[in-house]
């Protein structure tokens, strides 16, 4: 399988900026919302939101010509995105972007109408946005994570890498509709590979800190991270504690490998803002939400950081990098 190159971190629209719209007078220009929980300057939105527009540009979107994007970065506070997402359904768009399962709920309590369009979900079913994948019924679709049929990979990985692991620790956020089904999927493979699979809850630092050094006290661990907003916000800490404690450790999300981390395999979740793209678009051009169906992700990526494997005393099995897409050396 080919070693595909990071995505470069670009730019993204401003926050607060509205931009000059280029048209003719009395020439109404659709506007397109968007809300990330993150930070301005969150490497890994930032790319994502760069690749949304990107995509919006092949479909012939030309920002301050013919559309408008008011972009929020409402950081992980839960008040705070609430807060943006009120102001932003106020401005009635013609589609909000949903950057992930903080941000669908507080618009959903805002507005019924607009159209929202999410590249990054876990289970909308699960969660009450949609009535089902094929037909969503409401003001809401896009594209999901994963199935939960893939958690058990990770713990498959785990053991290909580290084969003296029988404990693995499973972080997840209680909180997130994904969180027990995904725990569940690995605790269904666990006993064939004679792993122990332990949950930690991710509610704040504090308790990943103090769960994460109770667990390494115990000899022939590993860590799995499963995907949530808790994961991405605590991305630093996760990645600083499997370091410290030697714990080989296994994420969803390329960037956690970027940052320090093992490896990584999930969904290309920046291809998935570019398939929202194409959402927006047929939204734009008159086509309901509630007749566009979630669909699963279509490209998954594995990527090794050597680096770190050397730091952790591993020697990453030669058909294991070989399978992956990229391997930081």
């Amino acid at each position: 399988m080919r070693r595909r190159e990071f995505i470069g971190f670009l730019g993204a629209t401003a926050v607060g900026s509205p931009l000059r719209v280029h048209a003719q007078q009395g020439e109404r220009v659709p506007r397109i919302g968007v809300l990330n929980p993150a930070a301005r300057d969150d490497p890994v939105f930032q790319a994502r939101l760069a690749a949304f527009q990107e995509a919006l540009a092949l479909f012939g979107w030309s920002i301050g010509r013919n559309v408008r994007i008011d972009t929020r970065w409402a950081t992980t506070d839960a008040a705070e995105i609430r807060r943006q997402a009120a102001e932003l359904a106020a401005l009635a768009p013609d589609v909000i972007l949903a950057a992930g399962d903080s941000t669908v709920p507080p618009l959903l309590q805002a507005t019924r109408t607009v159209p929202i369009v999410f590249p990054v979900v876990t289970d909308p079913v699960g969660a009450g946005y949609v009535d089902s994948l094929a037909r969503p019924g409401g003001n809401v679709t896009g594209f999901m994570v994963s199935e939960y049929s893939m958690s058990g990979k990770w713990l498959e990985l785990l053991k290909e890498i580290a084969p003296d692991v029988t404990r693995a620790a499973v972080l997840r956020d209680t909180t997130n509709a994904s969180g027990v089904p995904s725990f569940s999927a690995i605790q269904a493979v666990a006993p064939s590979l004679r792993v122990e699979v332990i949950p930690i809850n991710m509610h704040d630092a504090g308790e990943i800190e103090h769960s994460v050094e109770t667990f390494a006290r115990a000899p022939n661990g590993g860590l799995i991270v499963t995907a949530s907003g808790a994961a991405i916000r605590h991305r630093d800490l996760i990645v600083t504690l499997a370091a410290r404690h030697k714990l080989p450790a296994v994420y969803w999300e390329r960037f956690f490998v970027a940052a320090g981390g093992l490896i990584s395999y999930g969904p290309d979740l920046i291809d998935n803002y570019r398939r929202a793209a194409g959402y927006v678009d047929r939204i734009l051009k008159g086509e309901k939400p509630a007749d566009l169906p979630v669909q699963a992700p279509t490209r998954y990526e594995m990527v090794i950081n050597l680096k770190t494997a050397k730091a952790l005393g591993r020697s990453v099995p030669l058909t294991l990098q070989q399978r992956a897409d990229q391997v930081i050396e």
